[in-house]
């Protein structure tokens, strides 16, 4: 029987230019994300040493991966995304090794399983570079060498002995430095079972011999899984809990569970970008997708045509495949279930799909394999399926691309702001506009910024969102409170006596709240928290005049659009410098820039006041208020505020009078 012949040498360009498609093309406009600044800081600050501190009482056969890689990349953003890139790729063509030793007669079907295993859409996270690739992916690429000469072991007998050992010792490296893939080894049951039956036929026989050949491992797994019972409850372990010790799954709970990962995994993730894109289809980086996609399909399709060179008999693939791959998809789940988390497509959670790619990548093409029997409609298929996969994992990058982008508008606009702040103070707000990134992932980057010397224990500032930590690190919005915050290695102890408050609208330019402007009448319409906090705020921590300003990493001054302007004008407002808050604002307006946010214009009606241009600040007091009414009480606020000032004269007294009276504000 002729089988389809792959022109082998052609396969580590197919998967290199699908690697470039899916994860490369926005490559530079991409940078650090969540647990990246932190472990970037500790690599730069403290050295690859103190990543095995760092791993001690959560993964620590983490730290090893951590000091080999961090010793020799070192913390820039566009390394570690060249370096993601390449252990992308790399892990196809371990997939592709192992998957063609295993099926050595269905290399069509084993190269179509390791390019969606390549693509896999339901996992968003790849741009998290730093992180997912010292944690996850590494350890993940020993595993998939492991299934790799495990195959090789059985193919060849001569070689056995080496290639099973080697392939424990790699299954070591796998499974030990993270639990996330616990749930991979009954995979290997069904490979050595396929491998086993070109020359065992009787299911029994190969029942026996697929056990035997499997026990090495089995001992192994059972090895790293007493470990883990171990280390999470009675060891140092100091992560997530195992909520199902606590509260045990119902039977309903599994059965929806399992339901979950085998349409998620399986079959959703597959189409997803259908209805994320419909939902704003003329948008520039909608209608990039969806010509991604067409150019891929229309590649995909002709390689695939191309390289089929005789039909095949696909049922000995496709049943085994589609029960691994629905193993996979099952026991992939367990890690993140038996901690208790969700496992949603399109967030930071959707990373738990990594245990998941192997079996939902089998699944699919065991599914189609069985479903469809004629080959040709089997290959248009299977070229959608990749070109929307693509089109995925771009439309992922473009939303990483903008957060590195609003990352990078907030530290820069920080910068500018707050040029140096006196040490241990605490920068407090509700939340920031970003999607992956939070307080304490912020807190390595502004440590970087204002102290770039740093070489004691001690944090000398950190970033807390009132959102999430009201009631734990910061104990409750009062003065003289302890606020304590660890990072890893390090820790910050401050007070909510020293606290600088700061708000980063969605649309909008950075703003320090200050009581002594009456803010929190002026943000009543913000959270809550946000609102209460600002009675905590003191500007004067804020160094005004600093013989070094905050130096941003990897990151080069951004234009100077109304932002800076802005910036520089508030900081001249702390000074009482009307004049410069006058000439700054106007410099902007005369090169074409103006506020996203009508709130921005206060300070400058404040300074047109203080410096007697009472009626072109009454007239631009009105064209806010008639355009939003919600500033009422802010433009209300500046106005008491030039009414109260000692240094105003008799009839500038009257005439503010006058402009109160008139935008009818309260006593």
């Amino acid at each position: 029987m002729k089988f389809p012949y792959i022109e082998e040498k052609a396969v580590p360009i197919i998967l290199g230019i699908l690697t470039i498609l899916a994860y490369g093309l926005l490559l530079p406009f991409t940078g650090f994300y969540w647990d990246d600044w932190p472990f970037a800081w500790i690599a730069r600050f403290q050295g690859p040493t103190a990543f095995f501190q760092a791993f001690e009482g959560v993964r620590p056969f983490l730290g090893p991966i951590f000091f080999v890689t961090t010793s020799l990349i070192p913390p820039v953003p566009l390394y570690w995304q060249i370096f993601a890139l390449l252990v992308r790729f790399l892990s196809s063509l371990l997939a592709w090794s192992a998957l063609k030793q295993i099926w050595p007669q269905h290399k069509r079907q084993a190269l179509i399983a390791s390019i969606l295993f390549l693509l896999f859409p339901g996992y968003s996270q790849h741009w998290v570079a730093l992180t997912h690739i010292n944690q996850e992916w590494i350890p993940f690429l020993f595993y998939l060498l492991s299934f790799g000469l495990t195959a090789r072991a059985l193919r060849s007998q001569e070689g056995f002995l080496p290639n099973t050992l080697a392939a424990l010792l790699f299954l070591l490296a796998g499974v030990f430095p993270t639990e996330y893939f616990i749930g991979l080894e009954p995979l290997r049951f069904f490979f050595i079972w396929v491998v086993l039956s070109d020359r065992i036929s009787e299911n029994r026989q190969r029942v026996v011999q697929t056990l035997k050949h499997w026990l090495p491992y089995l001992l192994l797994w059972l090895g790293n899984i007493a470990w883990l019972a171990y280390f999470y409850t009675i060891g140092t372990y100091d992560s997530y809990g195992v909520s199902v010790v606590e509260n045990p799954l119902t039977v309903q709970q599994v059965f929806l569970a399992m339901g979950e990962a085998i349409w998620k995994g399986g079959l959703y993730a597959w189409v997803q970008i259908l209805p994320l894109v419909s939902k704003s289809l003329t948008t520039p980086s909608s209608m990039l997708t969806l010509a991604l996609i067409t150019v891929t399909f229309v590649l995909t399709l002709i390689y695939l045509t191309k390289s089929i060179k005789a039909r095949d008999e696909a049922k000995a693939f496709a049943t085994p495949a589609a029960l691994a791959g629905i193993v996979g998809l099952l026991l992939g789940r367990l890690p993140s279930l038996a901690a208790g988390l969700p496992l949603t497509l399109q967030s930071s959670n959707d990373r738990f799909m990594i245990s998941m790619m192997l079996g939902g990548s089998l699944f699919i093409v065991g599914l189609v394999e069985l479903l469809v029997k004629n080959t040709g409609v089997k290959t248009y298929i299977f070229a959608l399926l990749i070109a929307l996969s693509v089109g995925q994992q771009f439309f992922n990058a473009n939303i990483f691309r903008r957060d590195w982008s609003r990352q990078q508008e907030f530290l820069q606009q920080l910068a500018w702001r707050i040029p140096a702040m006196k040490p241990n103070t605490t920068l407090l707000t509700d939340a920031l506009p970003v999607d992956y990134e939070t307080d304490l992932s912020f807190t390595a980057p502004i440590n970087w910024m204002y102290a770039p010397d740093y070489t004691h224990s001690d944090l000398p500032y950190s970033i807390i969102y009132t959102e999430i930590r009201l009631g734990s690190s910061l104990p409750a919005l009062e003065k003289n409170l302890a606020i304590d915050v660890g990072m890893r290695t390090v820790y910050f102890h401050g007070s909510t006596s020293q606290v600088i408050v700061i708000y980063m609208p969605q649309t909008g330019c950075l703003r320090v709240l200050d009581p002594n402007r009456e803010d929190q009448f002026t943000y009543a319409r913000q959270s809550r928290d946000l609102v209460e906090a600002i009675p905590l705020s003191d500007p004067t921590n804020i160094i005004l005049e600093p013989a070094h300003t905050a130096q941003l990493p990897f990151i080069a001054e951004a234009k100077r659009t109304w932002c800076y302007f802005y910036e520089k004008a508030e900081l001249a407002y702390q000074q009482k410098d009307w004049k410069q808050v006058l000439a700054l604002i106007d410099e902007a307006q005369s090169l074409g820039y103006q506020p996203q946010d009508a709130v921005e214009w206060l300070s400058y009606i404040e300074a047109q006041a203080f410096a007697r241009n009472l009626e072109a600040a009454q007239e631009l007091s009105n064209r806010i208020q008639a355009h939003d009414i919600s500033l009422h009480k802010g433009l209300c606020e500046v106005w008491k505020r030039v009414q109260a000032d000692s240094s105003a004269r008799s009839d500038m007294q009257e005439r503010v009078a006058q402009i109160l009276g008139d935008l009818q504000c309260g006593p």
